[in-house]
């Protein structure tokens, strides 16, 4: 812990340009540790790249504060569950358990009550100009949300098998749904096991969390090299249609996609939706299953013409790929906005 502790405050004092938010990041972990106990506080870990991170700089936080005897006390930690949660993320947080020296309680509510919060918006609200890559503005509350109750029910069993934790350290960002109303410390809503909620990360983007992993040399789960960028139960995540790697005679200059592409996620979606007149059912087409018929469905001679705009002018792929797709890994994804373009339609689902 005591050399975690010394990469981390290393990097905080760089001039490396994400070091002042890491040094913001482990300033409200300080100050959350004096004003709840530094053995109160707990951190909620899912396997996701925002707790990987938020992880490995309470290691740190915790490192630098304690002796050389105290640094093989345990780190509080609680796992909530998702439904049919992925078996190498399973891995992954077991082997985190373990490198981290984590007392890490596994939660599990009654499958009926779901505990993925954020509504991902139906296809249909692509009129309104949402999809789901530009999801619809978040409940005030996760109290408020689908599913809320099942999250609930697992913070009173957290709260009764440990009464003295008062603070929960969360991987929340700006970025993610209610992220943008709530601040680094804040109470949980009325009505739900008093915690204060800690959150050193919320000012950090979807880029600042990659450089800090990768500069860093921080182990993450492997499905983010799959083209996964954000995570949820099997049910609703896919690789990410905005890393899809397009068959070509030369891929070391195959271009990545980018939200400006005529080949984007939302012009696949809309394609599909005016070509079939109806909201595609989430067991039926997923956003990867979307991207690959919008690419089958441009692939012309040159001279013809997709929505009035000649096709001699954009770039032309094969309708089929000769192997299973592949992705770029998650890092590579340069716009935020595409963060969870992966996450299924009209499903329930949670950013990790």
């Amino acid at each position: 812990m005591q050399e975690v502790a010394k990469q981390v405050y290393d990097f905080a004092g760089s001039n490396n340009p994400l070091a002042p938010l890491v040094k913001e990041a482990l300033d409200v972990i300080d100050e959350g540790l004096d004003a709840c106990g530094e053995d109160r506080v707990s951190i909620s870990f899912n396997g996701g790249k925002d707790c990987t991170v938020l992880l490995h700089l309470f290691a740190g936080a915790l490192g630098k504060r304690r002796s050389a005897s105290q640094s093989a006390l345990p780190i509080p930690a609680i796992y909530i569950a998702v439904p049919s949660s992925f078996p190498v993320l399973e891995d992954f947080i077991q082997d985190a358990a373990k490198d981290y020296n984590l007392d890490l309680f596994y939660c599990r509510p009654p499958q009926k009550d779901t505990i993925e919060t954020v509504v991902t918006p139906a296809p249909g609200s692509i009129t309104q100009g949402q999809d789901y890559i530009h999801p619809l503005p978040a409940p005030r509350g996760v109290g408020k949300a689908k599913g809320g109750e099942g999250m609930r029910q697992a913070l009173e069993m957290y709260k009764a098998q440990f009464p003295h934790i008062n603070g929960i350290l969360i991987g929340t960002r700006r970025t993610d749904p209610h992220g943008d109303r709530i601040s680094s410390r804040c109470p949980t809503d009325e009505g739900w096991p008093r915690f204060d909620r800690i959150n050193p990360i919320i000012n950090w983007s979807y880029a600042d969390v990659w450089t800090f992993l990768r500069q860093l040399n921080v182990p993450y789960c492997k499905l983010y090299d799959e083209g996964y960028t954000s995570l949820g139960s099997t049910y609703n995540t896919f690789p990410n249609p905005a890393l899809l790697v397009m068959p070509s005679t030369n891929p070391d200059t195959q271009p990545l996609p980018s939200a400006s592409s005529i080949i984007s996620p939302t012009n696949a979606l809309t394609t599909v939706m005016s070509n079939t007149h109806a909201i595609p059912q989430p067991d039926a087409l997923s956003p990867t299953e979307v991207l690959s018929t919008y690419i089958s469905s441009i692939h012309t001679n040159p001279g013809e013409t997709l929505n009035g705009t000649s096709m001699s002018s954009v770039n032309h792929y094969p309708s089929t790929f000769s192997s299973p797709p592949q992705y770029h890994p998650a890092y590579m994804l340069k716009d935020d906005h595409l963060e969870r373009a992966g996450r299924g339609l009209n499903i329930q689902s949670v950013a990790i």
